[in-house]
């Protein structure tokens, strides 16, 4: 089983690489699951991820404060939005576009009623800050 969490945890890793520099493809998320996995499989793996620039760059101000700027929570949104709506068009079965409706809704309410929304990155250092006393 741990095999297979690590080996989750480098796919999703991969993919969120690729999200980098494809704008239609969120990184966040795919580098949560594989922070996840890596936590699931392995301390070492884990321990090895969370030191990474991309860790530290694309998850650790969420990680730590739970909240980020109108532009990130957008830029996770937007393109995962587009999909689910061009999906929605194309699928014909009623089910399916239900579920779709949801998880469209879902998401919105999530992020903005989970995720604290701040104006920039010095609001983040401030929330850690303060976090920690």
């Amino acid at each position: 089983m741990r095999i297979l969490f690590i080996s989750l945890g480098f796919i999703f890793v991969g993919i969120g690489v690729v999200g980098i520099f494809v704008p239609i493809l969120p990184t966040t998320p795919f580098l949560l699951l594989a922070s996840f996995f890596f936590a699931k499989g392995s301390k070492k793996f884990h321990d090895w991820f969370i030191s990474t620039k991309l860790y530290k760059k694309h998850l650790e101000s969420f990680v730590n404060s739970r909240a980020m700027t109108l532009k990130s929570k957008l830029s996770i949104l937007l393109p995962v939005s587009a999909m689910l709506i061009i999906t929605f068009i194309f699928v014909n079965n009623l089910h399916a576009r239900i579920v779709l409706i949801i998880l469209f809704i879902a998401k919105y309410l999530y992020f903005f009623t989970q995720i604290k929304t701040i104006k920039d990155e010095k609001e983040i250092n401030e929330l850690q800050k303060t976090d920690n006393n």
